[in-house]
């Protein structure tokens, strides 16, 4: 039986840049089968989309509320989107204009 893939688009705010934001959330990514994107942004929070399966994206959000030792999260806003069908998780360099 094929797994029953979402998709979610994910801003976090607080001190979240400087703090291996992008990489640990990365690490965790491969960890939970998640698939996507993840970068940091002009506005000074990181955004990132994830693709997965319903516990794997649970996870991930959980993990995004909490970051890795040195970031503060503030707030996470979440939505839904189309599938990507992504292959892996990868960092995008760069700040990139928020959204």
């Amino acid at each position: 039986m094929a797994k029953t893939l979402k998709l979610i688009k994910v801003k976090i705010y607080g001190k979240v840049q400087g703090v291996y934001f992008r990489d640990t959330t990365q690490a965790v990514a491969e960890i939970l089968d998640v698939n996507g994107t993840v970068e940091n942004r002009d506005d000074g929070s990181v955004y990132a989309e994830a693709e997965g399966d319903k516990w794997s994206i649970d996870e991930f959000i959980d993990w995004c509320n909490e970051g890795p030792e040195d970031a503060v999260v503030e707030r996470v806003e979440i939505e839904e989107g189309e599938l990507k069908n992504f292959t892996n998780f990868i960092i995008k360099k760069g700040n990139f204009p928020a959204v």
